[in-house]
């Protein structure tokens, strides 16, 4: 049967039905977390970051797609390539724009080829590779894709890159008492030791889910997430009335974590959730209060986890100080088919290095695992 693909501007020109039959319901690959992104105008011409999602039909059904940009810049991307845009100017030749398969400031892993099946994701990625190339654009960057799918881009002659995030995983724990029962001494100590000088300072934590947070909860939240950015000198992505729509689009997937302190509230942290996972996202406070941020982002996060069952708890990009809070090092991989053979060659040596480099990391995170280790017979 003919395939048609086509770029749209705009995800709203598909059904959300039909984008979301295409995959297993990760909250952020949802249509409605997308076009939120779309509708508040946190991407689009203006942000650098101009929407043209490959979708393929057959038919006149759709049966794959893949959340794709054009980009103007390399920010909120989490895989850094700052060097090889500077590589390419610095030869007289232009490396923006780009194409980029991503999640917009988001570096979660998942799926990025939606589709019916294998043989509609493959075919999905060969047009899109074909398109990218006779856009005479200098690159197409496809970030956190699952494991298949890396290999698959690799055998279609991308290049792989791997990289380190760090997860906490539930083995089956009752509460957070064994969770941390199954940590060395020396990390449950420290832990308890963090969460004590909390203790007499009145803090209230609230979990909401986006039927219960209020605009005001919501105005609150995102004063106190851009004020995160401005410390880091930076600009934060995404606006008050993103968070708004994706409460009232999908609000079983969003949770908001507030903490008060006699009555004001004064942190919180924002989740993404799904029946398999909780996936830390940003956070906030009106002033720093010691300890409070590993407590909102991980020890609490990994209670809600444990008592609701959920598998993982999703750290989010870097942080090696997540170890010793009982985070373990995953490998995540992104993908890259680069134009210019020269520097598709130096990109692919220097790839091949930064790999051995990752893998000796791991070995290294592994030897300093927070949990006790086992006696062998």
């Amino acid at each position: 049967m003919h395939s048609d693909f086509k770029l749209l501007p705009a995800i709203s020109e598909i059904r959300p039905e039909a984008w979301d039959a295409l995959h297993e319901g990760h909250p952020a690959l949802r249509h409605a977390f997308l076009q939120s992104l779309e509708s508040a105008a946190c991407v689009g011409q203006h942000s650098g970051w101009r929407p043209a999602h490959a979708v393929l039909f057959s038919g006149g059904e759709l049966v794959a797609a893949m959340p794709l940009y054009l980009k103007e810049h390399s920010y909120g991307e989490y895989v850094f390539d700052w060097a090889w845009a500077d590589a390419y100017q610095r030869n007289g030749l232009a490396y923006y724009p780009k194409w980029l398969a991503a999640i917009p400031f988001s570096p979660l892993p998942g799926a990025r080829l939606l589709g019916r099946s294998a043989s509609h994701r493959a075919a999905l990625l060969d047009a899109t590779l074909t398109m990218v190339e006779e856009s005479g654009a200098s690159s197409l960057h496809v970030l956190f894709p699952a494991a298949d799918e890396a290999a698959l881009m690799q055998s279609r002659g991308m290049l792989v890159r791997e990289g380190v995030q760090f997860h906490w995983h539930n083995a089956g724990y009752a509460d957070f008492d064994a969770f941390l029962a199954s940590l060395n001494h020396e990390k449950r100590k420290k832990i308890r030791q963090e969460r004590r000088k909390l203790d007499g300072l009145g803090l209230a934590y609230h979990w909401l889910d986006g039927h219960q947070a209020t605009e005001e909860h919501w105005r609150f939240f995102h004063e106190i997430y851009a004020q995160t950015y401005h410390l880091h000198r930076s600009t934060p992505y995404l606006n008050q009335a993103f968070f708004r729509q994706i409460a009232r689009r999908m609000p079983d997937q969003v949770r908001l974590l507030l903490v008060e302190q006699q009555g004001g509230a004064v942190a919180g942290a924002f989740f993404l959730c799904d029946s398999n996972a909780l996936y830390g996202r940003y956070w906030g406070a009106t002033r720093p209060i010691p300890n409070l941020h590993f407590e909102v982002c991980y020890y609490r996060a990994i209670d809600y986890c444990i008592g609701h069952g959920l598998g993982r708890m999703e750290g989010g990009a870097q942080g090696e100080h997540k170890l010793s809070r009982g985070l373990t090092p995953v490998k995540t991989r992104s993908a890259h088919w680069i134009a210019d053979p020269r520097f598709r060659d130096a990109v692919d040596r220097f790839l091949a290095r930064e790999r051995e480099g990752v893998g000796m990391y791991l070995d290294e995170l592994t030897e300093r695992s927070p949990f006790r280790r086992r006696s062998t017979p």
